[in-house]
C-alpha cells in the first residue's frame, strides 16, 4: 500500500482479507468500519467503506469463488457481504452468542462459513434458501476458552480450532442438506455435526492460528510460547513434531504446501 495508508494503518488494523484477485485489500483500521482500497496505477485508493458493524470487526475473509465478504465483530454479529452494481450490500447473520466474534473463514465450498468466538463456541453458518437468510448451528461445550482461529479442511467438512485453553481440535460440520454423504472421507466417514475428531494437547500456552496444508493430510498451528506444531495423520494416533522459536510469541500461520 502507499506509504500514506501504511503510516496511517499500520499500528491498528486489526484484520484484514485480500479480493480473489489481490487487486483490492479490506481491513478493519481498529474501530467498527472495513476499508476497501484497489490498486490503480501503482498506487492504493479508497473506494468502498463498509459500516454496519457497532464494535471492532474482530475478522474478514473474502471468498475467491463468489467474491463475497463476510465480516465479524466484538458486537456478536457477522455480516455477509455481495457486491451488487456498485455498492456492498450487507446481510446480517444471526450468530446467537454472548461474546465477541472473533475469527471468521469461508469453507472451500464457499457454502459455509465457521466463526469462532469468545463464547467458547464455534457457529458453522449456511445459506437457507426457503427463508433467504443465513442461519447458524454452534458446537458448544468443546473449548475451555476463546476460540482464537479456525481453518476448513480440504474436504468441506472437518474443522480445526485453536483456543485460549492452548489446545488445537479437530471437528465434524457436516450438515444434513448442505453437504453431500461422498464428501466425508476419512476420519470424518460416519461423524455427525459437532463431533469432536481429535483434540491435540501440543501446547502448553495460548494457540492462535491453524491451517490445513492443500491436500489436507498435515495440519500446522502455532502458540504463545513461540512454538509451530506439525501433525499428520489426523485421528486417534496422530503423528507431531515440533518447531521451537526464540523470539516473540507467534500469532498465525500462512498457507502451507507439502
Amino acid at each position: 500500500m502507499s506509504a500514506i495508508a501504511v503510516n496511517q494503518f499500520a499500528q491498528c488494523i486489526t484484520c484484514h482479507a485480500w479480493s480473489p484477485d489481490h487487486s483490492m485489500v479490506a481491513f478493519c483500521p481498529n474501530n467498527n468500519e472495513v476499508h476497501i482500497y484497489r490498486l490503480s496505477q501503482d498506487k492504493w485508493e479508497k473506494v468502498h467503506v463498509l459500516e454496519k458493524h457497532d464494535q471492532i470487526v474482530s475478522g474478514i475473509d473474502w471468498s475467491p469463488r463468489s467474491n463475497r465478504i463476510v465480516t465479524a465483530s466484538h458486537d456478536r454479529n457477522s455480516y455477509v457481504w455481495n457486491l451488487e452494481g456498485s455498492e456492498w450490500v450487507p446481510t446480517l447473520v444471526i450468530l446467537r452468542l454472548n461474546r465477541a466474534a472473533l475469527c471468521v473463514q469461508w469453507s472451500p465450498k464457499e457454502n459455509k462459513f465457521a466463526v469462532g468466538s469468545g463464547a467458547k463456541t464455534v457457529c458453522i453458518c449456511y445459506y437457507e434458501q426457503e427463508n433467504n437468510w443465513w442461519v447458524s448451528k454452534l458446537i458448544r461445550k468443546r473449548h475451555d476458552s476463546s476460540v482464537t482461529s479456525v481453518a476448513w479442511h480440504p474436504n468441506n467438512i472437518l474443522l480445526a480450532t485453536t483456543s485460549a485453553d492452548g489446545k488445537c481440535r479437530i471437528f465434524s460440520t457436516f450438515i444434513k442438506g448442505v453437504d453431500t454423504k461422498d464428501s466425508r472421507t476419512g476420519p470424518s466417514s460416519d461423524s455427525k455435526f459437532g463431533e469432536q475428531i481429535v483434540q491435540l494437547d501440543l501446547s502448553f500456552s495460548w494457540a492462535f492460528g491453524v491451517k490445513w496444508s492443500p491436500s489436507g493430510n498435515t495440519l500446522a498451528y502455532v502458540g504463545h510460547n513461540s512454538m509451530i506444531y506439525f501433525v499428520d495423520e489426523i485421528g486417534p494416533s496422530p503423528l507431531a513434531q515440533n518447531v521451537a522459536f526464540r523470539d516473540l510469541p507467534l500469532r498465525d500461520v500462512g498457507s502451507i504446501c507439502f
